[in-house]
């Protein structure tokens, strides 16, 4: 049943008509505009005739998974926040659905409270990315409605976790930030206390930033975190 949005729009992806109907009338209720598809080429149909503000994406689907249609989405050009819906529990698919674009991961069953203070908290933070979409930050500028990267001038290519990444270390620049600070405003919840993961990416961020300058722009600071400097040679 389609109604006219009260207020940002919804799209909910699931096979199960039962959890559809659930979170439908429940954001309904919370002041959403609802849309709920039940596989992954409806949900490609639905961001093309009406882009949604949100989508609730179940990972299991019956004609591909929640990460191929993320993956589909993203290099369409489709930029709004993905919350994937799961009932596997493990770090390393909380890791793929992460770094393939999606911006946080709620784990079957789930409570509907949970999940409507989820999907306000991803939508306030971008929101709030919106209001000045234009970093700028020693010798990196960064376009957050394009996704545009540049580091003195040159162009720099980023995936959307590195995107988040940067744009994290930018928004705190000279101040130390640590694993659990990264993991937490990243990727919003700790993985188990596995931090491997930021590790990972400032390697996977040095390898793009570095060639361009003479010095490192992501520093270590042993036993505390990550800082990015605004002055650099």
């Amino acid at each position: 049943m389609n109604t006219q949005p009260k207020g940002p729009r919804i799209l909910i992806v699931d096979d199960e008509p039962s959890i559809r109907e659930l979170l439908s009338t429940s954001l309904r209720f919370a002041g959403f505009g609802v849309r709920a598809v039940g596989n992954g080429a409806q949900t490609i149909s639905a961001v093309l005739e009406e882009e949604p503000d949100l989508i609730v994406l179940d990972v299991m689907l019956p004609d591909m998974n929640g990460f191929s249609v993320t993956k589909r989405l993203r290099s369409a050009g489709y930029t709004a926040p993905i919350i994937f819906l799961t009932a596997k529990d493990d770090t390393e698919d909380k890791v793929e659905g992460l770094t393939v674009g999606g911006d946080d991961y709620v784990t079957k069953p789930f409570s509907l409270d949970e999940i409507i203070a989820r999907i306000k908290a991803v939508l306030r933070r971008t929101i709030q990315e919106d209001e000045d979409s234009v970093l700028s930050v020693g010798p990196i500028t960064m376009d957050q409605d394009t996704h545009e990267v540049t580091v003195q001038g040159a162009s720099v290519e980023l995936s959307p976790t590195e995107f988040k990444l940067l744009r994290y270390l930018m928004q705190n620049a000279n101040r130390v930030l640590s694993k659990a600070q990264i993991l937490d405003h990243v990727w919003e919840y700790d993985f188990n206390g596995d931090a491997g993961i930021v590790e990972s990416y400032i390697s996977y961020l040095r390898r793009k930033l570095d060639p361009l300058t003479e010095e490192s722009l992501i520093q270590t600071k042993r036993g505390f975190g990550y800082m990015l400097k605004t002055e650099v040679k």
